[in-house]
């Protein structure tokens, strides 16, 4: 049998594989159940080296899960994630995460993986490069392109649609916007704000193409003072948002700004949507920000 070799591939092969599954046995496709899924493919398709043990353990705040042999040498894996860990949706993230590992890296990397936030931000590396291809299948796998789009068609895009989407998904909210970002025709782009200052920021495509972006991990960026996302005004329906002018977010636009914030990892999680028109900057050459992609983005939003 001729077995996917790319993160895409194998997360398609594998929602296909569910899918039929699910409507063969009458049941809810979503969300997947990734540790049952790891535990029986593996031991079906790779009855040598199967998943026996997928469970939390108290490890170090910087640690999110890991991939590893088991230690008596037997073939056997397993498949961790850090018990401190309170958001279902971060575990969920971890596992499908560690499960793409498995599938792409194992043989490479027989002594296992751990994976921190810290090493996830090594781009230029090749581990850098495997964590980010974990990333890819976790995202395919647990929120499949085609029922993600069914999802968002002619629907308004606002945070109650995206917490809609991770309930569905059983995935973080910022893992659920990113999702949408990477695959909208949209102007739009997600900025996550800590104590005042933008903490990262992640532009769609189409924003990209038209000069819209912060570097905020190679630059300290405070946030818009007039933003919501700064002012924290409660009396304000933040998931409802609001239409600045230009001149409060970066561009000569409106901008209309969704927040959401997070009393126990003092962030603020702001969507902006910008007209589908740029003003005369469309498709120019720009210098992208270098830092597109990373797995901290997706599963350390804590509970949001």
């Amino acid at each position: 049998m001729n077995l996917p070799n790319t993160p895409e591939k194998w997360a398609i092969h594998l929602s296909k594989l569910i899918k039929l599954f699910h409507e063969a046995h009458g049941l809810d496709r979503f969300p997947i159940n990734v540790a049952d899924i790891a535990r029986d493919y593996s031991k079906q398709v790779f009855p040598d080296a199967p998943i026996t043990m997928i469970e939390g353990m108290d490890l170090s705040r910087k640690f999110e899960g890991a991939m590893l042999p088991h230690p008596s040498g037997n073939g056997e894996w397993g498949i961790i994630y850090n018990k401190s860990i309170e958001s279902k949706g971060r575990i969920n993230f971890t596992l499908a995460h560690e499960l793409g590992h498995y599938l792409l890296h194992r043989e490479h990397s027989v002594e296992g993986l751990r994976c921190s936030s810290r090493d996830m931000h090594k781009w230029n590396s090749e581990y850098g490069q495997i964590e980010a291809q974990a990333n890819t299948f976790a995202s395919y796998l647990l929120m499949p392109l085609d029922d993600f789009r069914d999802q968002v068609a002619s629907n308004a895009i606002n945070l109650d649609l995206m917490s809609h989407l991770a309930d569905r998904y059983d995935v973080s909210l910022t893992a659920t916007i990113l999702k949408w970002l990477g695959m909208t025709h949209k102007r739009a782009m997600i900025v996550v704000g800590k104590e005042g200052f933008i903490d990262w920021a992640w532009s769609s495509e189409p924003l990209i193409k038209s000069g819209i972006f912060y570097r905020a991990r190679q630059e300290v960026t405070p946030l818009p003072v007039l933003s919501l996302a700064a002012k924290q005004d409660m009396l304000i329906d933040n998931r409802t948002g609001t239409l600045h002018p230009k001149g409060v977010w970066l561009g000569e636009e409106d901008v209309r700004e969704l927040t959401i914030f997070s009393d126990q990892n003092r962030l603020s999680i702001s969507l902006l949507i910008y007209p589908d028109d740029a003003p005369g900057k469309w498709d120019q050459d720009f210098d992208e920000p270098t830092e597109r992609d990373t797995y901290e983005q997706f599963v350390i939003g804590g509970q949001v």
